[in-house]
C-alpha cells in the first residue's frame, strides 16, 4: 500500500518518528529509517554542534531517507539551521513551535520538502498559506510540547482533512496497527510515533523512563504549564502532579533534564509521554514495532474492506 507520504518521502512504511529532544538522535532515527519508516533528528535540545554530528552520522548508519526537525522556539538562530540542513543535503524538514512563514520559503527554495506541525485548524490554515508540502497534525493526547487548548487526534485530523488536501501525518495516540488504521481512516496519509519510540531498545534514554512508560496506565499523564510556555504532557510523578496544580511555571533546567534522561531520576525533571503509554507493554526493538504496526494496520484495513464489500 502506498500513500502520499510514502511517495513524497521515498519510504516504504508511512511511519515517522517524533523529533524528541535528546532522544531523536542517530541511534534511534537510523533504526527507524532502516526499518522502512522515516527517522527524524531533533533540534529542540538546542545543542546544534552535537546535532551537526548526529546528522553526519546518519549518513554512516543508513542509506535510507531521514529528516530533521527545526523547532523554532528552541533554536537560537533558525536561519543558521536552515543553512546547515541545506548544506548537508537534508531532503525533508518538519518545522514546529513557531511561524512557518519564517522558514518555509527558504527551505522550499532549496528544494526541501517541508511539513509543519499544527495543533489546530487555524494553525493548519496558516501553514498551508505559507506554502508547506504537508502537515503533522498533532492531537493533544500526545506527549511532549503541546497546545493546552488543542483537540484530540480523532477530532483534529478529520477537521483538517475537510479543509485542506495536503498530505497529513497524524500524531498523538498512535501506538500500533489499530491506532494507525484509525488515523488513515480519518484522512491521514501517515502517522508519527513518539511515546512508542521512547520505549524502544534503540532509544538512548535511561531504562527507568522506558519502564515507567511500560508501567503507566492511560490516565498516568498530566499537562504541566497549562497557562505558560511551553505546555507539556508528561508522565505523572510526584513532581509533575504537584506542578499540574501550581501557577508557577515549570522551568526546563538542562542539568536536571540530564539527570532524568540519562541518570534515570524521574523526579529530577518532567518525563514527557502521551496517553498511549497506557497501551505500551514492553520495551521492544524499533524494527519489531514498525513491522508489526504496519502489518496489523494493513490486516485491519483489509478486513474492514472485505466486511464493507
Amino acid at each position: 500500500m502506498k500513500t502520499r507520504v510514502t511517495e513524497m518521502l521515498g519510504i516504504e512504511i508511512p511511519i515517522v518518528q517524533a523529533p524528541m529532544g535528546w532522544i531523536a538522535r542517530s541511534p534511534l532515527a537510523s533504526a527507524v529509517s532502516e526499518a522502512g519508516g522515516l527517522g527524524i533528528i531533533e533540534t529542540s535540545s538546542g545543542e546544534l554542534d552535537i546535532i551537526r554530528e548526529e546528522i553526519r552520522r546518519m549518513g554512516e548508519l543508513t542509506d535510507r531517507p531521514f529528516g530533521v526537525n527545526i523547532a523554532q522556539l528552541f533554536v537560537a538562530d533558525p536561519d543558521e539551521m536552515v543553512d546547515f540542513v541545506v548544506a548537508n543535503g537534508v531532503g525533508f524538514v518538519t518545522t514546529s513551535a513557531g511561524d512557518p512563514r519564517a522558514l518555509v520559503p527558504r527551505l522550499k527554495e532549496a528544494g526541501i520538502t517541508v511539513f509543519h506541525v499544527v495543533p489546530s485548524v487555524r494553525a493548519a490554515e496558516k501553514a498551508v498559506a505559507a506554502g508547506v508540502d504537508g502537515l503533522v497534525v498533532e492531537g493533544v493526547e500526545g506527549g511532549g510540547f503541546k497546545s493546552p487548548d488543542g483537540a484530540s487526534t480523532m477530532v483534529l485530523v478529520p477537521a483538517v482533512r475537510a479543509r485542506f488536501d495536503v498530505p497529513i501525518i497524524a500524531a498523538g495516540g498512535i501506538v500500533d496497527g489499530p491506532s494507525m488504521a484509525a488515523a488513515l481512516a480519518l484522512g491521514a496519509d501517515g502517522v508519527q510515533m513518539g511515546t512508542r519510540m521512547v520505549a524502544t531498545v534503540e532509544s538512548p534514554i535511561h531504562d527507568n523512563w522506558k519502564q515507567a512508560i511500560v508501567a503507566a496506565a492511560e490516565t498516568d499523564t498530566v499537562m504541566v504549564n497549562r497557562h505558560h510556555r511551553p505546555a507539556m504532557r508528561t508522565l505523572r510523578t510526584e513532581r509533575t502532579a504537584t506542578a499540574e496544580r501550581e501557577d508557577a511555571p515549570v522551568r526546563l533546567d538542562r542539568s536536571a533534564m540530564m539527570d532524568l534522561y540519562f541518570g534515570g531520576d524521574l523526579e529530577a525533571a518532567v518525563a514527557m509521554a502521551g496517553q498511549v503509554a497506557g497501551r505500551i507493554t514492553a520495551v521492544e526493538p524499533v524494527a519489531e514495532v514498525i513491522t508489526r504496526t504496519w502489518t496489523d494496520c494493513l490486516t485491519i484495513l483489509r478486513e474492514l474492506g472485505a466486511a464493507a464489500s
